[in-house]
């Protein structure tokens, strides 16, 4: 399986600075946007057409965004990260965001013949085309997304600011039945997730994307359309390749991974990783930078703490993009000679503490916190 990488460190601590950002995120990050992914895991599918999506998706211009979620725009304009070498950024690349899904052949999609069907208990079904989706009103924002498969310090996260619109405003125009208490996508090549509907009205972000960091959706994360929605692993939740959204009864179905024994509800589990020092280097004593990543939706990430030795120490924390997003955090260490062992742990905006406790079973999401051993010389 392929997943993003933190870019390699160099031994040794570094000065501190923070990065600026800029509105336009091509600017903003100075990554480019645009690549390929990953080997795809599960059951073989059947692809959607041949090589014209591919050429599609080039034809693409997004519209201007309307605004950024959540409300303070200047979570995108103005949050800087830390310039820690070998720590994640921000903003995962298109091209080093991981990629898991049912597809074995990545679905290519005419988006001049696409439509999205809202359908199941909603009072007024409807469709619509690719040009009508993009012509409605668009927000941008940054929402990182986890794997239930991704194990403690694990790569199978990433954070990207996704352009689309709100998925309620959809509904409102459908009309949700009262007895609609699950949102049901369906892919194009069959493949379904589905999710309680409370979570497309409860005020986290919940996007029918058809952008991702400045540019159309890559065909391997979802063209012409996907969902993105806060807080929930994606194997409930984002379905790529969008054909249809389904509204119904929370025990009327049960989709794709939920028949093969996986937990329904799938919110994702605050945790931590540890991106420097990596295993296996051996940083000279003295300014030890230990440095890495932490989320914790929706209320976002409030304190990490590294224990040295069996002893915790308070990191530092970089900005919040939201409580959506994973955040920053480092710690400069005094290191001694020696061989020491280090872990993590974070806590939630609203308390909890990420659970120490191991669970090797993925099917509601991985427990644990990181720990290595590191050699100072």
């Amino acid at each position: 399986m392929s997943a993003s990488l933190p870019p390699e460190d160099s031994p040794g601590s570094e000065h501190r600075r923070v990065v600026g950002t800029r509105r336009s995120f091509l600017r903003w990050t100075g990554i480019a946007a645009v690549g390929t992914a990953a080997v795809a895991v599960g059951a073989k599918i059947l692809t959607a057409g041949g090589s014209g999506g591919s050429a599609a998706v080039s034809d693409v211009a997004l519209p201007t965004p309307v605004g950024t979620l959540p409300s303070q725009a200047r979570s995108l304009a103005n949050t800087p990260g830390l310039d820690v070498p070998g720590l994640t950024p921000l903003i995962t690349p298109n091209d080093e965001f991981f990629r898991i899904d049912t597809a074995f052949n990545v679905p290519a999609v005419d988006p001049t013949t696409w439509r999205l069907d809202f359908k199941g208990k909603v009072k007024e079904p409807f469709s619509i085309s690719y040009d009508e989706l993009m012509a409605l009103p668009q927000v941008e924002a940054p929402v990182t997304l986890a794997c239930v498969s991704n194990r403690v310090g694990g790569t199978l996260i990433g954070t990207a600011v996704w352009q689309g619109v709100e998925l309620r405003t959809l509904l409102d125009r459908a009309g949700v039945e009262s007895s609609a208490q699950q949102i049901v996508g369906r892919s194009v090549d069959g493949f379904t997730a589905g999710f309680p509907t409370e979570a497309a009205f409860d005020g986290r972000t919940a996007l029918v994307a058809v952008g991702m960091n400045g540019a159309p959706l890559p065909r391997q994360h979802g063209f012409p359309a996907r969902l993105v929605v806060e807080g929930l692993y994606g194997y409930v939740s984002s379905t790529k390749w969008l054909q249809s959204i389904e509204l119904a009864g929370w025990e009327d179905f049960n989709a794709y991974w939920i028949q093969r024994g996986w937990s329904k509800t799938g919110p994702i589990k605050p945790s931590s990783r540890i991106d420097v020092p990596r295993s296996g280097l051996r940083p000279p004593a003295g300014t030890v930078t230990i440095a890495g990543v932490a989320w914790a939706p929706d209320s976002g990430v409030a304190s990490v703490e590294v224990r040295i030795d069996g002893v915790w120490r308070k990191a530092s924390l970089g900005e919040s993009l939201s409580g959506g997003v994973w955040r920053q955090w480092y710690l400069d260490w005094d290191a001694a000679p020696g061989e020491h062992e280090i872990a993590v742990r974070c806590t939630s905006a609203d308390g909890l503490v990420q659970s120490g406790i191991e669970n090797p079973d993925a099917v509601d999401g991985y427990t644990g916190w990181e720990s290595r051993t590191i050699t100072v010389v």
